[in-house]
This record gives structure tokens, sequence and C-alpha cells, in this order.
């Protein structure tokens, strides 16, 4: 990491931090092992800080520290649900990567690329300890980045044999179900309405826009017995009595969802049964049966962009 003190700051664009080549295994291993750091409180993570300038949409300051992996740095990010209609990116910003032993800005980069594939990453570690390990099928709703990347990360994990994707825009769906049929090999159906994507699936994705009133589509009793389900939305895709019927409801750092339950979010949510350094560490068990549901509420946090960036300045170093 003291490679580059003294010389100029290394700024990687989004088609840099891609070339890097870092692979979505490499990313579940890193997560995985900083989410360990967490539960022996080895890292240092105060709540992210935001402004928001519209109606569900966020600008966020996301610092974190994690020793054990030479990282230290914060996130600035933004997440406007109408981007798209612009030709842009729901999620955007840069990342700062410090030396941790000096604190001199070593590296700036894109955190679109880094959003995207860590929150993938997170999902899976958190299915590993709550889904059932010979889970086969899984319901995406919505199908843009975070519809990808999550389901790269599942099918690293799981044995998938298919994948029923929906979103609100039936061109979406169609457009998902090819491409990612063709990249992961497994069978991906476009489905017309959310139900077809929960009822009866072994996991479930919700992966749409964050929003501060949920819309509250996925009703109780979709979620089958034995299911799990990742929550990348917050809680917007799904009805309270439906997140009332989890036996486990987890998340990937509790100090955080009491910040965004203060600012009015997540409402009426079960109680938080353990957050993902907790599982890891095996202080909180997963799945213990079957028949649970069990659900993950990962927020996005910045020891997952810390455990990711420092791979990417070492790869981009190499190259």
């Amino acid at each position: 990491m003291n490679s580059r003190l003294g010389k100029e700051l290394l700024y990687l664009r989004y088609v840099d931090v891609v070339a890097a080549g870092l692979g979505m295994a490499e990313i579940i291993v890193a997560l995985e092992r900083a989410f360990s750091d967490k539960g022996e409180g080895r890292v240092e993570m105060p709540p992210k800080i935001g402004i928001h300038t519209m109606p569900d949409a966020f600008l966020h300051a996301m610092p974190a520290s994690i020793p054990g992996q030479k990282a230290a740095g914060i996130k600035w990010v933004g997440g406007y649900p109408d981007n798209d209609r612009a030709g842009l990116p729901y999620i955007t910003g840069l990342l700062i990567l410090n030396d941790p032993a000096t604190g001199v800005p070593i590296a700036l980069m894109d955190c679109t690329w880094i959003t995207a594939q860590r929150t993938g990453a997170a999902t899976a570690v958190a299915a590993k300890y709550l889904a059932r390990p010979e889970s086969a099928s899984v319901g995406i709703l919505g199908c843009g980045v975070q519809g990808r990347s999550n389901l790269e990360a599942l099918k690293l994990l799981f044995p998938l044999k298919k994948v029923y994707a929906y979103d609100k825009d039936p061109d979406r769906s169609l457009r998902y179900a090819k491409e990612m049929s063709e990249q992961l090999g497994s069978e991906v159906v476009p489905v017309g309405n959310p139900k077809q994507a929960v009822v009866g699936r072994d996991m479930v994705v919700t992966a749409g826009p964050i929003l501060l009133v949920p819309h509250a589509t996925i009703q109780p009793g979709w979620l089958s017995e034995g299911s799990f389900a990742s929550l990348v939305d917050f809680d917007s895709y799904w009805h309270p009595g439906a997140l009332h019927e989890a036996d486990k409801f987890c998340t990937d750092d509790v100090l955080q969802l009491h910040y965004y339950r203060d600012r009015g979010y997540f409402q009426d949510i079960p109680a938080i049964h353990a957050d993902l350094g907790e599982l890891v560490t095996g202080r909180k068990a997963g799945r213990e049966k079957p028949e649970e549901r069990t659900m993950a509420c990962n927020l996005g946090v910045a020891l997952e962009d810390m455990a990711v960036a420092p791979l990417i300045y070492e790869r981009a170093l190499e190259k």
C-alpha cells in the first residue's frame, strides 16, 4: 500500500475499475473476511450520513477502516431513481482510498461498479448462512444492475437451475432473461407479475429503487416456508405482514438500520435477529431448520466497499 506514497494520486475511471479484473468469487471472500473482522470488533465504521436533494434520492458519505485488510477510506455515493430517464445509472459516486499508516489519499476511483458487485456479494454472504444450501430457484424483482450482480453472486454459491425475473418494465425483464441465461447458463424466465417471482421460490431478491414509503407489493403468504429473501431495496417491496412472517430477520449493520429508522424507513419490521458479522463468526445462529423463512436486509455499508477497493488498487498497480 506504500508503493505510491509521494507520487501522483491514482485515478481510476469506471472502465479502469472494471479492467482491474476482480472477480465476484474474490469479492465474496473479501466481504466474508471483512464481516468476520466486524464480528470480532476489528473494524471502525460510523453510520453513514447523507443529504437528500429530492424525494427517494440520496447522497451518502460512507467511511470505514478495516485494519486487517489495510483498508481505510470513504465513499461518496448518490442514488437517484429517475436517472434512467436521462440515460444515467441509478447509483453514481467516487471512492477515496487512503494509506492507513499516514492518511495520505492514494487512489480515487469510480464507485459504480464496486457498489454493484459488493452488494451482490453481500447477498451471497448472507445467503450462505441463511438459505438452504440446496436452493435451486430464485426470483429476481428488479432487473437492473443489482438484479444482475445479485444473481451472479448467488449462482457461485448455490445450484441454481431456474430464475424467475420480474420488472415493472416488461422489456427490461425480457432483456435480462436473455442476457443472464447466456452469461450464467441457467434458465431465466421472465414473468408478468411479482407474485410469480416469489411464490414457491427457494430464494427471492428484491432490487428495485429504495423508497421512503414502501409500495408493499409482496403480500403475506407469498414467501414460501424454507425460503430466503434478500431485501436490497430495504422494505420497499414488502408488506409489513410479509416481513413479520420471517423467522429470522437480519441486516449487515444494526446501527445503520437504526439510523435509517430515525429517518422514517423501516417503520414496521420484525425484531433484528443478527447482523452479518454475528452470523459469519457464529455468535448468532443462521438457518437452523429447513422450514424457516429467513431475510437479510443489507443496507450497503462502507466496510463492503473498503474490502474491495484495496484489491482493485493493487490490481491496477500490477496492470
